[in-house]
């Protein structure tokens, strides 16, 4: 409807129909006039502007519908102004689908980034799929096409139609923005409100929001969780658990186990449950496989109301080029770079973001702030960090093109991983982002304005690397590697680390934490407990991958359960029991995390003793009372009269023991040390210990009075 003057027109374009009338709002009716196929038209002279229906005819059929043109644009000036600028800090509440009310109207609002395209139009089932009812308006030169929807409402199924300004068909697209995904391999948008969740985690949000999350002063103990194949309904067809039923499973499960966090692989959804989430076509929408965006919602909320924190992966890096999702999505590279030296990642067969354009670069650090506000996540684990800050990345001479001064450094990356950084950190404080970066960049953790990356910490591949090169050793070729278990001492305080055994050294055909172990069954068991309290004792934060807690036998698989039916054993179960009994010592000794970035946090007892395959520290706290004594015997021999010198109590009490019988050992003693005031080690006291096989035991200074 256009005033002209004192008069009205009102046209409407509705191929195929016979005929058009406007009905208004107070009862009058109006014949509209065919201009000709699909285009009508009314004239009223003298008439002030109405609200009103369109009764539209077709051959056997009619339809009562509100004219979408008819309704102002939803978008506002300084909304364009900050799109294409890239510092809108929520464009998810403008780009996308919205249900609201418009005009004293109810509908949706639908607005959608595309500088090239030639036209676009909103289809769905509530047209019939049909592009040609309800194109989109160009909102100036920002590239931004909107449209308002009457009586269009939540649950609605819809696509973009957008059709290339180079010219050829035109293509249906899922909206970058979509809250909400059909199931896969379906792949419709789907209109959702994001506003409607009543939340019960006020509790633990103002506790993390006072405390600041300070990971240097917290215990960080993560559990990793591929949400598809951590439990299966083998009864209904091996269905994975959804949302609702992994609250109800997986929660106190986690609990009882004692970790701080859990860290869910990508939640985002994906076409492709092959690539267990790192290859996303729906960066705002968590995974249709498992329920709805209120559903998981609800398994944050129980996570946090049982103590629980929640990370998940977040993935920058890359996208897949399914033609229906973000890959050249106006017909023309758009979210990826045009030159295929930049925009292709060969490992993957991906797209990589052209993290140039103030738009995409907005796209991103934005999703990073959804994820934070809309599903109250405590961190994002940025997977892929290398590929990103290396322009050669997997590629060969010729293939990759150097940064201006000539060198491999991306820098558009790098100004992206402040940018994101610096954002959160303004808003959220309290949100970790963790970086997966597996070479040797400097400052990672350290801020920008100290020429950092500003992430809160980074995942330390060579300790990981190391350390199971290590333990996947028979104990008879140890001695000869000893450095593989001190080295990463050398570095332990350059970055604030966490120490990952993560889904990455359990798939493709690299096995099961449980079969790199070497020996017998009853060995591979005493390594893997070796490993677990040796790494609970190391510097750094912790990340396990579900059923390393228990041994898992077979090596991970995304479309089966893990194997909860070994728990029945008790050598499993002895695993599992080691495990949550160093998850509560961690937490309740703060030796064991306090001064995880500093060295005056670590001492070396006997690092040098590769003859014997011992090793000795202790973990410092703030008060002598606070220290653990770490002794590991990772040779296959019992040394039954080994000196190790102690920091100076005169008892000590043991407080773990990799080989006692409640873990699956043969141990069933509490044993207690009193010291002698004779030197060893550089320590003012010592004792003689018998040290067992594939062992690690923590002392603790015995309460004054005395061992016990």
């Amino acid at each position: 409807m256009h005033s002209v003057g004192n008069d009205l027109v009102v046209r409407a374009w509705r191929p195929e129909a016979e005929a058009v009338t406007v009905f208004a709002d107070d009862g009058r009716q109006f014949p509209m006039e065919s201009l000709g196929p699909g285009l009508f038209a009314l004239h009223l002279p003298r008439t002030p502007p109405f609200s009103y229906h369109l009764e539209v005819r077709y051959p056997g059929r009619c339809f009562m519908l509100r004219d979408p043109y008819a309704y102002w644009p939803t978008l506002g000036d300084v909304d364009l102004h900050l799109l294409g600028e890239g510092h809108h800090r929520r464009p998810w509440e403008r780009l996308g689908a919205h249900p609201l009310r418009h005009g004293g109207v109810e509908g949706t609002a639908f607005a959608v980034w595309a500088p090239t395209a030639a036209s676009i139009s909103v289809v769905g089932d509530f047209n019939g799929w049909d592009g040609r009812l309800h194109p989109m308006r160009r909102m100036g030169s920002s590239g931004v096409w909107e449209l308002f929807l009457p009586e269009v409402s939540e649950g609605a199924k819809y696509k973009f139609e957008v059709r290339p300004g180079s010219g050829g068909p035109p293509m249906l697209k899922a909206d970058p923005y979509a809250f909400r995904t059909e199931v896969p391999p379906n792949n419709a948008s789907v209109v959702h409100r994001i506003d409607r969740y009543a939340w019960g985690d006020e509790g633990w949000t103002q506790e993390r929001a006072r405390e600041r999350a300070d990971a240097s002063h917290a215990p960080l103990s993560i559990y990793e969780v591929h949400l598809g194949s951590w439990r299966r309904v083998v009864e209904e067809g091996n269905r994975p658990l959804t949302y609702r039923e992994l609250a109800k499973e997986l929660v106190p499960y986690v609990e009882r186990l004692g970790f701080t966090h859990v860290e869910f692989l990508p939640v985002a959804e994906h076409p492709f449950g092959g690539s267990w989430g790192y290859q996303v076509s729906n960066y705002y929408a968590p995974s249709g496989r498992y329920g709805s965006p209120d559903d998981f919602r609800f398994l944050v909320d129980a996570l946090h109301q049982a103590g629980i924190g929640v990370l998940v992966d977040w993935v920058p890096a890359h996208f897949p080029r399914d033609i229906w999702a973000l890959a050249r999505f106006d017909g023309a590279p758009l979210y990826e770079y045009a030159d295929p030296r930049r925009g292709e990642q060969p490992d993957w067969g991906t797209l990589v973001f052209n993290l140039a354009r103030h738009e995409v670069r907005n796209f991103l650090v934005s999703n990073a702030l959804f994820w934070a506000e809309q599903y109250h996540v405590d961190g994002l684990r940025v997977d892929a960090v290398a590929s990103m800050l290396y322009l050669d990345y997997s590629r060969t001479a010729g293939q990759w093109v150097p940064n201006r001064w000539g060198g491999r450094e991306n820098e558009e990356a790098i100004a992206f991983f402040r940018e994101v950084n610096e954002t959160l950190g303004e808003l959220h404080p309290d949100v970790l982002i963790i970086a997966e970066e597996s070479t040797a960049w400097p400052k990672v953790t350290r801020p920008p304005k100290e020429g950092g990356l500003g992430f809160s910490l980074k995942w330390n591949m060579g300790w990981m690397h190391d350390t199971l090169r290590y333990f996947a050793l028979d104990p008879f070729f140890r001695s000869k590697n000893h450095t593989a278990l001190t080295f990463g001492m050398m570095y332990a305080y350059s970055e604030r680390f966490v120490l990952p055994l993560s889904h990455d050294e359990v798939v493709h055909m690299k096995g099961s934490l449980y079969g790199k172990m070497p020996g017998t069954p009853a060995q591979k068991a005493a390594n893997l407990r070796a490993l677990y309290a040796w790494m609970w004792s190391h510097p750094g934060r912790k990340l396990l991958f579900m059923g390393g807690e228990f041994g898992q036998l077979a090596e991970w698989n995304h479309d089966r359960s893990l194997d909860w039916h070994l728990l029945e054993e008790p050598v499993y179960l002895g695993l599992q029991r080691l495990v949550t009994e160093l998850n509560e010592l961690y937490r309740s000794c703060p030796a064991l995390y306090v001064r995880d970035d500093t060295s005056e946090g670590f001492q070396w007892i006997q690092a040098d003793a590769a003859n014997m395959n011992v090793y000795a520290f202790v973990r410092r706290g703030e008060t002598a009372d606070e220290d653990v004594v770490v002794v590991a015997n990772l040779s296959a021999s019992l040394w039954p009269h080994y000196r190790v010198g102690f920091p100076g109590a005169a008892a000590y009490t043991l407080v773990l023991d990799t080989d006692a019988r409640p873990f699956g050992g043969s141990s069933d003693t509490t044993l207690e040390v009193t010291t002698e005031a004779k030197p060893w080690d550089g320590q003012p006291v010592s004792a003689e210990l018998s040290l067992p096989p594939l062992t690690v035991r923590w002392f603790r200074p015995a309460p004054a009075g005395g061992p016990g």
